[in-house]
């Protein structure tokens, strides 16, 4: 069939209308959105209920949220700084009886005793103990034979050991520290030498008493430490001699805050060390509440509010850790109370790639100083120790009540064993009319069953009869005890011995 022109001129206008009216016409892309990746208008929370506006938050819901994170970091800051603190309220306690940084020695010429607030300190051996700051420049420590104890820097980070486990391995020597960053070469022969990573460091010692003589002992530390400036630092070969200030029954703090001062006290050590002391997710940590090197530290009205509410938080869950560890590995015996305060066994509270955070939280704020040494203790050297702060029927042990706990013989310890009690508010040795706070084995009183076995008795008043073999706590005061056992031998590594629980005595 022929069509006409005119036939096929309307066809042609057909077909052009046709593609106008599908291009008027755009297809959607669309895709299937799963429920759980959309966010509702409205959705009730543990901090209020949060709005939305096809996903954008309303005002009050961002002020919530912000504030929420604020308080979240502050109780993070808590937890992952007071490592931090604890050193720097230690160095400032020293400083404020006049052990100044690089200035002089602390010696307990009279031992431990509760007048000095220190973290569970033992009341058996004579320490010695000072801060350095290296921002003066390299600094020498000479130790005597003899001694045991650390080095740490201004985050609790392990630095060395001096003495027995130290490299001196208990001969004494002398241990050089270079600053942060040193570009010197100062002659380093006869010297150990340290390279830490921030400018504050803690060191403190502990001087074995031997027959009960105190004296001696502290004779020995007084000889054989010294403290002072390189050479290359002061032009001078000949040190200045050091200066000893005996802190026995001296009334100080080396304890840090549990309030806004807290965060105060973090300050002190971000302003005096490298920017760089710490990785750099806990330098923003700090920075994201405020503190920051350089700066001022001056939270607004709003900001100090919340932070004093995370504080509290922050005190409340490392008191948690404390007093009821849920981690089972905190516990010695499936059958006992005694706990560890060092978790996992590693100084730096790692289990594989995993950071034990619970557990380095609960150590630092239980306890001063940290060194391998305490996850190395070998059978017949170093010291081992047990914490306790609930009875045999899971109470919180209470100063107003009596107790006895039996240690079966012979106790495993090469050296000599003892319990010291601790108040539970500071951790500090609790205030009692007894000087240390404790018995120990070399107490020729000590009263020791025939087959070694051991009964102590702890409460205000002592049983009859048991006088020798008694620790005093006083009413009104929750306290905690740490069993500690120098040079523990075999039984106590493979657990073929273990302590008795408290036993609530009426």
């Amino acid at each position: 069939m022929k069509h006409s022109v005119a036939h096929l001129a309307a066809a042609g206008v057909l077909t052009l209308l046709g593609t106008v009216a599908l291009a008027q016409t755009p297809q959607t892309y669309s895709a299937d959105v799963p429920a759980k990746i959309t966010t509702p208008d409205s959705v009730k929370t543990r901090i209020g209920t949060l709005a939305f506006e096809n996903g954008a938050p309303d005002a009050n819901t961002v002020q919530t949220i912000y504030d929420n994170l604020d308080f979240m970091r502050g109780v993070d800051t808590f937890l992952t700084g007071i490592s931090a603190t604890s050193v720097r309220t230690a160095c400032n306690g020293l400083e404020s009886i006049g052990i100044k940084p690089n200035g002089g020695v602390g010696i307990t010429e009279d031992l431990m005793n509760a007048h000095s607030l220190f973290l569970t300190p033992n009341t058996t051996t004579v320490y010695g103990f000072a801060c350095l700051d290296l921002t003066e420049g390299p600094m020498v420590l000479e130790v005597p034979s003899g001694v045991l104890g650390p080095v740490d820097d201004a985050d609790f980070r392990w630095v060395t050991d001096v003495g027995l486990t130290g490299p001196d391995t208990g001969k004494g020597g002398k241990y050089l520290f270079l600053p942060p960053g040193y570009k010197g070469t100062p002659p380093t022969d006869g010297y150990f030498v340290q390279t830490p990573r921030t400018n504050t460091l803690l060191f403190f010692f502990r001087a074995f008493v031997k027959d009960g003589d105190v004296a001696a002992a502290v004779d020995h530390v007084k000889q054989g430490t010294k403290l002072y400036q390189h050479a290359a630092t002061t032009g001078t070969e000949e040190p200045p001699k050091t200066e000893f200030v005996n802190t026995s029954g001296v009334q100080f703090n080396t304890i840090s805050a549990n309030d806004f001062s807290f965060f105060e006290e973090l300050n002190e050590v971000v302003q005096k060390e490298p920017a760089d002391w710490v990785d750099p997710d806990t330098v923003g940590l700090f920075a994201s509440i405020g503190i920051r090197k350089g700066q001022e530290f001056a939270p607004d009205d709003r900001m100090k509010a919340i932070l004093t509410d995370a504080v509290a938080v922050g005190n409340a869950t490392a008191r948690a850790f404390l007093f009821d560890p849920r981690d089972p590995d905190a516990y010695f015996y499936p059958d006992r109370k005694w706990f560890t305060a060092f978790i996992g066994g590693s100084y730096e509270f790692l289990d594989g790639a995993e950071r034990l955070l619970d557990a380095r939280t609960m150590f630092f704020y239980y306890a001063t100083g940290i060194t391998p040494a305490m996850a190395e203790a070998k059978v017949g050297s170093g010291s081992s120790y047990a914490a306790l702060v609930r009875d045999a029927n899971g109470d919180v042990l209470d100063g107003g009540k009596t107790y006895k706990v039996t240690l079966p013989g012979p106790v495993p310890a090469k050296e000599f064993w003892s319990f010291v009690v601790y108040d539970n508010q500071t951790r500090s040795i609790l205030e009692t009319q007894q000087k240390l706070a404790g018995v120990d084995s070399t107490d020729k009183s000590l009263k020791v069953e025939s087959d070694g076995s051991v009964t102590v008795w702890f409460g205000p008043a002592a049983s009859e009869g048991q006088e020798a073999n008694w620790v005093q706590t006083m009413p009104g005061k929750g306290f905690n005890v740490l069993l500690r056992l120098y040079g523990p031998l075999e039984p106590w590594f493979d657990k073929s011995w273990k302590p008795g629980d408290f036993e609530p005595v009426n």
